[in-house]
Order: structure tokens, then sequence, then C-alpha cells
């Protein structure tokens, strides 16, 4: 039996849901082993999901250390309070002619080295037994600290930018928005389907609004 694989994961999935259709399409002697992902991917974010098998689920956290890679995207003029499309959005106050190659090239390099950044609010980061996204949607992040973790950026590039309308950004954004499951676990009854009617409406309302600019830079 191997003691890994790694996976695709797409948009929309969940680490579990990725790792639970591997091993319903996996050999019957797969069926009853422990499997976990070493290190967890957003539901927003495809990409490579590693999985450990069986006795090696025991080594976890001998994983947690790997280098990794992303490329991303940076919707300038506006954020969610989640740092994704996945969350509720406002405008924000800055011209979009403000985001040019030049500045972005210089935010970059000022990340590249050792930095120390605090968890999202919507992380999984655990604080007091509870994960900081709870905290959060019981509105009671006044009552712990929030917990920093220091990384190690070796390379911070630019890959280009481009101008997307109000229209395309909303149809894409509402696309992701549905590739979710409906989630009807109880115990995640506080985040209420990843609040997404909440969600869908922030989006309508920003879309809608005459304030919001007709393009955006990414």
């Amino acid at each position: 039996m191997q003691k890994y694989v790694v996976l695709n994961k797409n948009v929309g999935e969940t680490p579990l849901e990725c790792a639970e259709k591997w091993r319903a399409a996996a050999p019957p002697a797969y069926t009853d082993v422990p499997l976990t992902y070493a290190g967890r991917l957003d539901p927003m974010a495809s990409g490579k999901l590693l999985i450990l098998i069986g006795d090696e689920c025991k080594n976890q956290r001998a994983y947690h250390g790997l280098d990794k890679e992303y490329v991303f995207e940076v919707l300038f003029g506006a954020h969610s309070d989640t740092g994704d499309v996945l969350g509720l959005i406002r405008s924000c106050d800055t011209p979009q002619e403000n985001f040019e190659t030049i500045q972005i090239k210089k935010a970059c390099r000022k990340l590249v080295g050792k930095i120390e950044l605090p968890y999202p609010h919507f992380s999984s980061k655990t604080v007091a037994g509870k994960p900081l996204h709870t905290w959060t949607l019981e509105g009671r992040l006044g009552e712990i600290e929030i917990p920093t973790k220091q990384s190690e950026v070796f390379k911070l590039q630019h890959i280009g930018s481009f101008t997307v309308s109000k229209d395309a950004l909303y149809k894409s954004v509402s696309e992701k928005i549905e590739t979710i499951a409906t989630v009807t676990d109880a115990k995640k009854a506080l985040g209420n389907d990843f609040r997404r009617p909440e969600v869908r409406e922030s989006w309508k309302i920003f879309h809608d609004s005459h304030s919001t600019p007709d393009n955006f830079v990414i």
C-alpha cells in the first residue's frame, strides 16, 4: 500500500470531498484505511493536495514544512471579509489607475524573505480549541489575540495584469460561488452553507451599485 497520493483538487471541492472521491475509485483495500491531508486547500482554490494513507497519517507534521508554489490573482479596488470571492464584498476607495505594474513589482519585492503575518479571520487555525472562522462568525474576535505565522517567501513574481469589466467579474464570481456542494452538516450551521445567501446578495449589491467602477484590474 502506498504511503501517500497527490490529488488535483478542483475549485468548489473541499479537501475531504477530494480525498473521499479518490477513495471511492481506489481498490477495495483502501475502503477503511485512514486518510488525512498534509495541508489544506480552500474550497475556492484548485491545485495539488497531498493525501497521507494508513500509518503515514501519524507522520503528518513532518510534511507541513514542505515548500509550496502558488499562482494567484488579486482583484484591486475591492475586498471581502474572507479575502476571497466567497466573502462579503465591497469596493475600496483607491482609484484603479493607481495600480501600475511598477508599483506591483515593488510591492512583490518587499514581501520576499521571512515575513510574519496574522492568520486570516476565516482560517481554520485553532485558538483556545476553536477555529478562527468560528470566533469570527460568533462575533467574538475581541476576546482573543489573533495568532501570527512566520513564513519565508523565496520568490514572488508578477506574471501579468489584465482588466475585467464589472459584468464579467460578477459572472465569473457567481459561477465560482455555485461550485460548492450545499452544506447541510448541523455542526457547520453557524456558517450557514458558507453564508452563500448573504454572499450572493453582497455581490449583487456590489455589481448593481452606481458607485462601483465599470472595470477592475486583476
